[in-house]
């Protein structure tokens, strides 16, 4: 499974911002057909998008175009535009329920055969964006083999709850956790809304610490500046990476000795401890290699 800690988005309608979004490397790039593109613009975000896939496709990156939602008129022309051979999956828009997604996969699997992909090889990643949605969590999570990850929504989730949008994010705590339990416990990605303050890196560090420390694993970015910290911010830093070679050490040394635990630090290193260390040291080889 590819690795998605920076997902970018990148308006579908403005080849001159999927230009410029071509020279950088995220995890993922996500060319937008809902969101971001007015009505009016929805079939020439289309057409665009269709006609610069070949481009990004070469730079080696996932791509993972957001089609509109299953309840607009524009969803099966947007599947019907890219799906194909050089994009790695499709991102959706306003899930709220499982069978919402097994109605998406049908309409992919349709068009995997008709370009000749075989069945099941394009992936997902629904957003979830209603209480609807968050009481659906687990279910829509584990819906189908093609979810590699599930995304939150937080502008539409305040909005379908009526509530105010706050900066320290007090307001969706609840569908954040939800959301990261479910997504752990179908063996997918959580990944994080956007952070729209794209000028202020210190705060946007300081939401990627909250967020990782919640269990997402990535977070879409919507302007290329955000890459990096991003990027950084759901990686292991090198003093993780160091402080979990010495948990490792100290606890094989506690085996050779015949223990079960030990303690480094004035902190008690056991079972889970060194899992948790070693895990973390696992994910620093991958980003390396990435």
């Amino acid at each position: 499974m590819a690795r998605l800690r920076s997902l970018l988005f990148v308006p579908g309608n403005k080849d001159s911002m999927l230009t410029k979004a071509s020279g950088f490397r995220p995890d993922a790039f996500i060319p937008d057909m809902e969101d971001s593109v007015p009505v009016a613009e929805k079939a020439n975000a289309r057409d665009v998008i269709r006609g610069f896939l070949p481009t990004l496709a070469a730079t080696g990156v996932p791509i993972m175009p957001r089609v509109n939602s299953l309840d607009t008129e524009w969803i099966e022309d947007d599947l019907a535009a890219v799906v194909g051979p050089d994009i790695y999956g499709i991102s959706v828009g306003k899930v709220d329920v499982p069978e919402d997604i097994h109605s998406i996969s049908d309409l992919i699997a349709d068009l995997e055969s008709k370009a000749g992909i075989e069945a099941g090889t394009l992936k997902m990643i629904p957003w979830l964006e209603s209480a609807k949605a968050i009481v659906h969590c687990y279910a829509i999570c584990s819906a189908s083999p093609r979810i590699v990850g599930v995304a939150f929504g937080g502008e539409d989730f305040t909005h379908d709850m009526g509530i105010e949008r706050l900066e320290d994010e007090s307001d969706v705590a609840y569908p954040r956790n939800v959301l990261c339990v479910s997504a752990r416990a179908a063996g997918i990605a959580a990944l994080d809304t956007p952070f729209f303050r794209f000028k202020d890196e210190e705060a946007l560090k300081v939401n990627i610490a909250a967020s990782k420390q919640t269990g997402f694993k990535g977070k879409f970015a919507i302007h290329p500046a955000q890459i990096d910290a991003i990027n950084a911010g759901f990686s292991p830093s090198a003093a993780e990476i160091e402080d979990a070679r010495r948990v490792v050490a100290a606890f094989e040394e506690a085996e050779r000795q015949g223990r079960g635990s030990t303690s480094l630090d004035g902190k008690v290193i056991d079972v889970p401890v060194v899992k948790r260390a070693r895990a973390l040291l696992e994910l620093a080889e991958i980003d390396a290699d990435t």
